[in-house]
C-alpha cells in the first residue's frame, strides 16, 4: 500500500489560500495572497527540496495545477524545482479539465477522486499533495491520507480559505516531528491515529 503526504503552508489560523502570489487565488476578494514569501528561508527550502527529491507522485486538485503549471516550467533558472516538477508523474483530479493535459508527465483522474486516488495507493504508488484544499478535504472523507506536513507560519490573516474548513471530518492526530525555520515558521509533520495501525 502507498502512503499519501500532504504539504501545505498555512497561518497560525489554518488560511491556505494564495500563499505564493497576490494573484493566485483570489476567491472570496481575498486580498492578502503572498503571505509566505516573507518567511522563505534555508530551513523552508531544504524541506521542499527533500520532499521533492522522493519518487512520490504528485498529486494536484484542478486550480493548484493550472497555478502550478502556469508558473514552474518556465520559472527564472536556476532553482531545485523545476526539473523536479516537470519530470514528475502527476495526477489531477478535476471534474472540469480533458486530456490531453497540458505539462508533460500529466494524468487526469477519473471518475471519483477518493474512489481513483485509493486505487493509486492500493498500487504501492507514494503520493504527494500540493496544495490543493478542496481536494485535501476530499481525501479526509475518504480517510485516504497518512501523513500531513503542514508549514504553520506565525501570522494571522483573519479570513480566507482554511485547511481544515467546517465540515470535514473529525481526526485524531498524532505528532511525529516538527522542526523550526530561522523565520518563525513551525514545520509538523501529524499522522491519524487509526484503529488499526
Amino acid at each position: 500500500m502507498g502512503r499519501l503526504t500532504t504539504f501545505t503552508h498555512v497561518t497560525l489560523d489554518g488560511v491556505m489560500q494564495a500563499p505564493g502570489r497576490p494573484d493566485e487565488d483570489t476567491r472570496g476578494e481575498f486580498g492578502y495572497g503572498g503571505w509566505e514569501v516573507r518567511y522563505a528561508d534555508p530551513v523552508m527550502g531544504e524541506v521542499a527540496a527533500t520532499g521533492m527529491a522522493t519518487d512520490s507522485t504528485i498529486l494536484f486538485g484542478r486550480r493548484t495545477y493550472e497555478d502550478f503549471y502556469g508558473f514552474w516550467p518556465n520559472a527564472p533558472q536556476p532553482n531545485p524545482f523545476t526539473d523536479v516538477l516537470n519530470r514528475s508523474q502527476k495526477f489531477v483530479a478535476s471534474r472540469t479539465l480533458e486530456e490531453p493535459l497540458p505539462w508533460e508527465n500529466s494524468t487526469l483522474l477519473k471518475g471519483d477522486a477518493g474512489d481513483a486516488v485509493a486505487e493509486l495507493k492500493a498500487g504501492h504508488k507514494d503520493l504527494v499533495v500540493l496544495g490543493s484544499g478542496d481536494l485535501i478535504r476530499t481525501l479526509m472523507r475518504h480517510d485516504l491520507i497518512d501523513e500531513y506536513l503542514v508549514l504553520i507560519h506565525p501570522i494571522v490573516l483573519g479570513t480566507g480559505r482554511r485547511l481544515f474548513e467546517e465540515g470535514v471530518p473529525p481526526a485524531n492526530l498524532k505528532l511525529v516531528d516538527t522542526k523550526n525555520t530561522t523565520m518563525g515558521v513551525i514545520i509538523a509533520r501529524y499522522a491519524p491515529e487509526r484503529a488499526n495501525t
